[in-house]
């Protein structure tokens, strides 16, 4: 028998980890810490939706953050052109 080390983002919890198997486990540590500098982000981009968006309630800041966070890139890349944020193959729902 084979013994196979899996990583998970403590941010995530062991518990969920477990829960979304196929998603929040890893193989690799590198892949473990990329997943937990996203929820990083995902964290502070929370805190500064909450203070700039009068009303927004927790729960859609945080999935509203972690959005971003995971297309980070395309953000990055939509600064500088905009429509690429509403494209078909960038994964929206248009």
């Amino acid at each position: 028998m084979a013994v196979k080390a899996l990583y998970y983002s403590e941010r995530d919890g062991l518990d969920m980890a477990l829960k979304h198997a196929d998603k929040l486990l890893f193989s690799s540590k590198a892949d473990a810490d990329a997943r937990d500098k996203l929820l990083e982000l995902s964290e502070e981009i929370t805190l500064f939706l909450q203070k700039r968006v009068e009303g927004l309630s927790e729960e859609l800041a945080e999935q509203c953050a972690l959005v971003i966070a995971e297309e980070k890139d395309l953000f990055a890349r939509a600064l500088k052109k905009p429509e690429l944020l509403n494209q078909p193959d960038n994964g929206g729902d248009d």
